[in-house]
Formats: structure tokens, sequence, C-alpha cells
């Protein structure tokens, strides 16, 4: 009983980030019923996946921005105009594809540094700058094009947005093999690394989450991994941009978590002041935070106009406001200093699995836009609501007399929000983060 009651208590102390994993699961069950069992169909997972890639994609970057206390508006724009300089490239000028998506992102690459230089070294505000970005690029996206669209593209661009793995029983089996070890593979290197994480956090003596929750989460998360990897099997296989979309996570992930710019980003959100007296070169490091929005921008939008196979005087538009809702959703801070790669891709998803079901249900573009901006808002508050809780736990928790961990001289953050050990050689007393 003590066991549940302290698992419990930890729970309540960690609303933000059960939350929303929550949120995502009993979407997910009231669509399934309501679509009758469509929802988790193999083919409909699928379509779910490649159809909210670049949202993904984009929600990665975004998370990143607003972590640092900034806000990108102008990258719907910026997908947009490198699907139409690609479509340039490609079908007017020639160029082999496989030349032309490195100079699409380093266009991409550039546009994030044009306006990261605005914002870090002239001091104008992310959201001045972006939202110029936003009708900067839509107008040189329509002259680009001259407001026609471009198509075709080579099938093997198009792989990047709609194609899949190679299926190794060459279609004579129920399962696509390779997509069943690699869900596999990925799962117990999840187990793996997991476990390790727990030990190393238990040799310092930083460890505070329950080991009945421990197990719980482990398990359960290893479980969705092998179900999705059946859907997938069940259908064509793995998409190729599921492949680009992990490996993003796996980097990201790991660039926030455990490296100084990473560090350095959460300390310029958290307190923009005291990174500046601690060393931290906050110029340079919001320079680059644009410059890699522009570059996963232009990701996107070579994998939204590899789906589509045509380069669109519209394309692009609405992604920012999408990718920004996935953040919020996903439990970034609207002040910045919070925030996780994890949670913008659930935030991306739930977007994604509103899109997909009410679309299925035939909810017109009226209904489907209310019910996105009522959990965008819902979403907004939960976060203000976690700032306001009293210390040392939840006011749940208070009232059933839940176990939480008690705060020493300051109050205990998140592991995941708050990281653990301090930079070498960066001046600056802010942890890292845990993943």
């Amino acid at each position: 009983m003590s066991a549940l009651r302290e698992s419990l208590g930890f729970l309540t102390s960690r609303l933000r980030q059960v939350g929303i994993f929550v949120a995502l699961i009993l979407i997910v069950l009231l669509f399934q019923g309501l679509t009758g069992g469509i929802l988790l169909e193999p083919q409909n997972v699928t379509n779910l996946v490649v159809q909210n890639s670049y949202i993904l994609i984009l929600a990665i970057g975004m998370v990143m921005v607003i972590i640092a206390g900034h806000i990108d508006l102008s990258v719907g724009s910026v997908a947009g105009f490198i699907g139409a300089v690609a479509g340039v490239m490609i079908v007017h000028w020639g160029w082999p594809w496989w030349a032309a998506i490195p100079a699409c992102l380093l266009v991409g690459a550039l546009v994030g540094a044009w306006q990261g230089y605005w914002i870090a070294y002239v001091g104008i505000p992310a959201f001045i700058v972006t939202l110029a970005g936003m009708l900067i690029f839509r107008g040189l996206t329509l002259i680009t094009l001259k407001n026609q669209q471009i198509t075709p593209f080579p099938a093997e661009l198009r792989a990047l947005g709609g194609g899949f793995l190679p299926d190794i029983s060459g279609g004579t089996s129920a399962l696509e093999w390779l997509t069943v070890i690699l869900g596999v593979g990925a799962t117990v290197a999840l187990l793996i690394q997991a476990l390790k994480e727990r030990r190393i956090r238990k040799k310092f003596d930083l460890e505070s989450e329950p080991l009945m929750w421990f197990v719980i989460k482990t398990a359960f998360t290893a479980f969705l991994m092998l179900i999705i990897t059946f859907l997938l099997a069940s259908y064509r296989g793995t998409p190729i941009v599921l492949i680009v979309l992990a490996g993003l996570v796996i980097v990201y992930t790991a660039l926030m978590n455990n490296s100084v710019f990473g560090r350095h980003t959460y300390a310029i959100g958290g307190n923009l002041h005291a990174a500046e007296l601690s060393g931290v070169k906050t110029k340079a490091v919001t320079f680059r935070l644009f410059v890699n929005m522009g570059v996963l921008a232009a990701l996107a939008g070579l994998v939204f106009t590899a789906r589509l196979n045509s380069a669109q005087p519209a394309g692009g538009t609405g992604f920012e406001l999408d990718s920004i809702a996935a953040a919020f959703i996903g439990g970034a801070a609207v002040t910045g200093g919070i925030g996780t790669v994890a949670g913008a891709m659930i935030g991306g998803l739930i977007m994604g699995v509103l899109n997909n079901g009410m679309s299925i249900l035939g909810l017109g573009t009226d209904y489907q836009q209310l019910i996105k901006g009522l959990v965008l808002l819902l979403a907004v508050g939960f976060d203000i609501f976690n700032k306001n809780r009293s210390g040392g736990g939840s006011s749940l928790g208070k009232r059933f007399k839940l176990k939480t961990t008690p705060p020493a001289t300051e109050p205990a953050a998140p592991a995941n929000e708050r990281p653990l050990t301090v930079a070498a050689g960066s001046g600056q007393g802010r942890p890292e983060r845990n993943s």
C-alpha cells in the first residue's frame, strides 16, 4: 500500500509529463471507438505517420526555440519556399535529387541565419522577425513558382515522403519482417537504456522515481512500441520518413539532454540575465537555434513536397500553427525554460490523431479548427495550473496525503525538465536535464 501511495504521489508531482501521455492514450481510445475501429487499422496507422511527419519534424525545432523563450511564425512559409526551390532545381534546372536535397537544406540554413541575425544580434523580438519572415517567404514562394505548381518529381525524392523500406520477405509473409526486426530491436534498446539510466541515477543517489512506477511506465511504453510495430508490419512495413524522424528524435534528444548547447538553451529560457552573467554566449546560442530551425523547416518542406509529388503555391500553409501547438501541448512552457523533444512528439501525435479521427468521422474544417483550438487552450491552461501549484506536490497530492519528493534547499524540479550535472567550463550552475 505504501508503494502504491508513493507512486501516486510521484504521479501527482509529475502531472505535466504524465498528463500529456495519458491524454494521447485517451484520445486514441475515444476515436477508436467513435470510428468503429478504423483509427488503429494498419493502413490508417501508416497514413497517420506519413501525413504528420513534416509537422513532427517542425515540432522538434520549434520546441527548442520555445525552450529558449522565442517563437517562430515563419516555418510554414519557409517549408513552402523550400518546396518551390526544390521544384525549380529538380524539374526546371534538371538537378539530380541527391544534389538538390543538400542544396535545399543549405538554403534553409541561410534563411535561419538571416532571421537569427536580426533576433540575436540586432535585438528585434523573434515574434516580429518571424512574422515578417512568414510574409517574405510566402511572397518568395509565389514569385518562385509564378503562382503555378511544379510537378512531377523523381521517384527517389518521392520515396522520402511516401516510400517504404524494402520487404525482405518478398511479399510472401503476412508481416513485413524488416519492420518486426527494427521494432523489436528498438524496444530492447529502450529497455536497456531505461535500466542503465536508472542504475546511474541510483549510483549517485539522484533517483526519485518509485520502482513500481518505473516498471509500469517502461513496460507500457515497450508494449506500445510492439503494438505499433505489429500494425506497421501488417500493412506495407516501415515508412522511410519514420526512419528519418526516429533519427532526428534520437539526435536532438541527446543534444538537449547531454550537450553544453542543450544546457545553455534551457538556461537562456529559464533566466536570460542569469545565463549571461554565468558566461553563456546567449546571442550565439540563439543564432544557432534559428539556423537549426531553418534546416528542419527545409527538411519538412522537402518531405511535404515529396509526399504530394508537387511544389504548390499554398504549400506549408498553417504548418507553423500545428508545430507551435504540438510543442505547447507536449509540455513546453509559454515562458520558456521547460520542454522536451519527446513531449513535442506526443503533442504532435495528439494533433495528428485529432485531425485524422475527425476526418474519418466526417467533421468539417470549421469544427476541426474549433476543437483543436480548445485543446491548445486547455494544454496551456494545464501548464499554468502546474505553475500555480504549491511546492512539494499538488493540492491533489496533499488532499490524499500522498508521499511526494520533499524539497531540499529549493523546490525539486521534475527529473526530465531540470538538468543534474553542471556543464564543464560553462561557468553556469544550471544542472543537466535527465532524459
